[in-house]
């Protein structure tokens, strides 16, 4: 029995390859005029891939992978900056009720923005008109008292004589005025200067952030709602707008509250002598931004300046910082933004702390309104799910 013949392709010339290729791609391109001609500018959309094939499954885990770690890489390299832009629009959804109130009266939401600015700068002119004389009156006075503070530090009978045996205040004093420190205190300097640009530079981005975000925060709310899908869109519109009020309450109530811990903590020190009364009075209006941890540090910072008046004053400040906590916590807070928030009060002390020692001060900040959307979240989304389930 004979071997059957092999059968040898006829090999195809490189020009006939160009021109089928050539005609392929001129039928593409005929279809595609033709696509564009009724009104599909982009064509139809082929056949979906077979995602259930080995191939896409597994690619599809790799880039899910991959991508996953870049976010990760990127939001720890960029922390300090997506802080930055995070409390830009914790403060414009703040601002945005307001905005929100005259854009309702019937003015135009560029001059209803330009309006929530100027009456904050004006408050702010107003301050710094009140505050700076004030300031540097203080401080004329604070050096003209500083040889009676260095005379104290040699007195042991005294607090500042008692501070000075302890940690040798006097003779760091004398080191640093000698030259002995210089490079010490040059550093320092250094190191103070930079965290001061830091932090004014920080503080430009986050107003001009606030701006434009206040400004377009309703076509931010758009975007982000037009990503749900459509089905679900108006519950998640709905849960939503509750969170962004909560939020604006929350801000709007703790500038109240901390603008009542500064006025209350200056007209105490000025009944009672303490100097600094005005920069004193800034500095926990500052800090009680901070939630529960906030008037407790600026009550320690006052007591320990009270001390230089007298051990009563110091002692009467404490018990006024404790009095004021609670009048703080039990009638302000409820009054002001209990209604809006609705957190409890163990789980905003668990919040702050945890906010704290995640992201620092812009963390204790913004604890409460993600506990109380973290509250609503569960209360309407996920207790229901659980419940059915």
């Amino acid at each position: 029995m004979g071997e059957k013949p092999v059968l040898q392709e006829r090999p195809s010339s490189p020009g006939a390859e160009e021109v089928s290729a050539e005609r392929t791609v001129a039928a593409a391109v005929a279809t595609a005029a033709a696509a564009a001609e009724e009104g599909q500018p982009f064509g139809n959309p082929g056949r979906p891939f077979n995602r259930r094939s080995p191939f896409f499954v597994g690619m599809t885990a790799a880039a899910g992978v991959a991508v996953t770690y870049g976010l990760i890489q990127l939001i720890v390299s960029a922390r300090d900056v997506l802080a930055l832009i995070g409390l830009a629009l914790f403060l414009a959804i703040g601002l945005d009720p307001a905005v929100a109130w005259l854009v309702r009266r019937g003015l135009p939401r560029a001059l209803s923005v330009l309006a929530i600015l100027a009456a904050a700068f004006g408050l702010l002119a107003c301050f710094l008109a009140l505050a700076i004389p004030a300031l540097v009156e203080q401080g004329g006075r604070f050096v003209r008292q500083l040889p009676g503070y260095v005379q104290s530090l040699q007195d042991k009978s005294s607090f500042l004589g008692a501070l000075n045996q302890r940690f040798q205040l006097q003779q760091r004093l004398a080191d640093f005025a000698s030259g002995k420190a210089n490079l010490s205190l040059a550093t320092g300097l250094l190191g103070a200067g930079q965290v001061v640009v830091g932090a004014a530079v920080s503080v430009l981005v986050v107003c001009v952030l606030t701006v434009y975000f206040l400004a377009d925060m309703s076509r931010i709310k758009t975007t982000l709602y037009r990503c749900v899908p459509h089905s679900r869109r108006p519950r998640v519109i709905l849960i939503g707008d509750e969170i962004l009020a909560k939020v604006g309450g929350f801000v709007l109530g703790n500038l109240l509250t901390s603008l009542i811990a500064g006025v209350a903590t200056f007209i105490w020190l000025q009944v009672f002598g303490v100097p600094y009364s005005v920069l004193l009075g800034l500095f926990v209006a500052l800090v009680d931004l901070v939630p529960v941890v906030g008037s407790t540090l600026g009550g320690v910072v006052v007591a320990l300046v009270a001390v230089s008046v007298s051990i009563p004053v110091a002692i009467g400040t404490v018990i006024f910082f404790v009095a004021y906590r609670f009048v703080e916590d039990y009638l302000l807070v409820p009054k002001i933004m209990g209604r809006t928030v609705e957190v409890p009060g163990v789980v905003t002390v668990i919040a702050v702390l945890v906010g704290g020692t995640l992201l620092g001060m812009i963390g204790a900040l913004v604890a409460i309104p993600v506990a109380a959307a973290l509250r609503l979240f569960l209360r309407e989304v996920a207790f229901p799910r659980l419940d059915r389930s």
